[in-house]
């Protein structure tokens, strides 16, 4: 098993390889309820690196790149339509 350390060093190459800054184009297709999923995963998991008990993958990017995955749920969100109801359904959890 690797160390903590370790894990973050192989990261950080992996990132840091050339090509990882090439833009990349990706069409999904994929029904609305996949999106509200989808949408709420990559949430959880962005919470995750507030959590310093969670080492590893999220904690070899910058904020400015966890920014950029937090604008691409809501690009999803807008694409599908579904913005106000996944805002409505987080309301529900805040209650």
């Amino acid at each position: 098993m690797l160390s903590t350390k370790d894990v973050a060093i192989i990261y950080e190459t992996l990132l840091t390889s050339p090509g990882m800054n090439d833009s990349v184009k990706i069409d999904l297709r994929m029904p609305r309820k996949n999106v509200l999923l989808l949408t709420k995963l990559i949430e959880l998991g962005l919470e995750l690196k507030d959590d310093t008990s969670q080492n590893g993958l999220l904690s070899a990017f910058t904020n400015d790149i966890l920014g950029e995955v937090k604008n691409i749920t809501g690009d999803l969100l807008s694409k599908a339509g579904l913005t106000e109801t996944y805002n409505k359904l987080n309301s529900l959890h805040s209650k």
